[in-house]
């Protein structure tokens, strides 16, 4: 089993992550899921992450709130994809859980302190703020983390929120650039991969066709978020972002790519948030992040599906 801290800001895609998540409890031991503001505010993706819990039925799980807004720059929030509450497209009822009163920079470094040296997988699905902060307020943490796997960046793909950038990325690239430069062996699952993963008609109807509610849930927020990138690319299928990162825990077998270096800019607004992602092996800067390029599509979406009917 494999210690795990979860940083996320559901967004339909992560809910779908979180599932994944929840749904292997014999593979991740879950020490928090801390809540980070980015698709939408801080409270929304809080009371967010609550109602994934309950809907999954691991309510034992400890949910904190991290930080609610980026170090430097003002918050861009991605309501215009992802709807009014973040998690648009089903409607669950609102949580009976509550968030612990333990901060998310605090419970980081609570677990991290607590933990045998490269041992616990930190799983980041969203803006980098309240890691970034924590590594910042005890670099010691560093040396507990096996591994950052993250869903950021682009090369290939280029952006998403700019002509330049990735999301996940520009909500906070200074945070990003700490993280990045933090020495920690980190996996990035940047556009380049999730683009390669389209959700068609097909393969969302057979969520639903499990027979379970989260299987339903998954395909109704799916579809909603879908509109946006449809028309934006033209595709057959919306790019799936969230559930690379657990999946690339699960089956990293599924993903090809190289060790390579890999820096953010954070002092220019016309490529704010872009990676500098030297893919080619131009410079001779330290390797600081394995770069997925490529993952198997097909087996991607059968593994997935098979770990949602896992669930209620």
């Amino acid at each position: 089993m494999r210690p795990t801290i979860v940083i996320t800001d559901p967004g339909q895609e992560q809910a779908a992550a979180l599932m994944v998540i929840l749904a292997s409890p014999e593979e991740f031991e879950v020490l928090a899921i801390v809540g980070s503001a980015g698709n939408t505010t801080l409270d929304r993706t809080v009371r967010n992450i609550l109602q994934v819990v309950e809907l999954t039925g691991r309510t034992g799980i400890h949910v904190h709130r991290g930080c609610p807004r980026p170090l430097v720059r003002e918050l861009v929030t991605a309501a215009h994809v992802h709807g009014e509450t973040g998690m648009d497209g089903y409607p669950l009822h609102e949580p009976r859980l509550e968030p612990s009163d333990e901060p998310g920079v605090q419970a980081i470094i609570r677990h991290l302190r607590a933990a045998e040296p490269h041992s616990v997988t930190v799983m980041q699905l969203s803006s980098m703020t309240t890691l970034a902060v924590a590594l910042v307020e005890a670099p010691d943490i560093a040396a507990s983390i096996r591994e950052i796997v993250m869903m950021a960046g682009a090369y290939f793909e280029v952006g998403n929120i700019t002509p330049t950038a990735e999301f996940n990325i520009y909500v906070d690239p200074h945070a990003a650039d700490i993280v990045l430069r933090s020495g920690v062996p980190i996996v990035m699952l940047p556009l380049d991969v999730t683009h390669q993963l389209h959700n068609t008609r097909e393969r969302l109807d057979r969520f639903s066709a499990l027979g379970n509610q989260c299987g339903r849930v998954v395909d109704a927020l799916l579809t909603f978020s879908e509109t946006f990138d449809l028309a934006k690319y033209g595709t057959d299928g919306a790019p799936l972002h969230g559930p690379v990162v657990p999946l690339y825990c699960l089956h990293p077998e599924l993903f090809g790519g190289r060790q390579i270096n890999a820096r953010v800019e954070i002092s220019s607004e016309l490529t704010m948030g872009m990676l500098a992602a030297d893919w080619w092996q131009i410079t001779d800067l330290p390797r600081n992040i394995f770069y997925a390029r490529t993952v198997d599509a097909p087996a991607f979406y059968t593994a997935l599906l098979a770990l949602i009917a896992r669930l209620p």
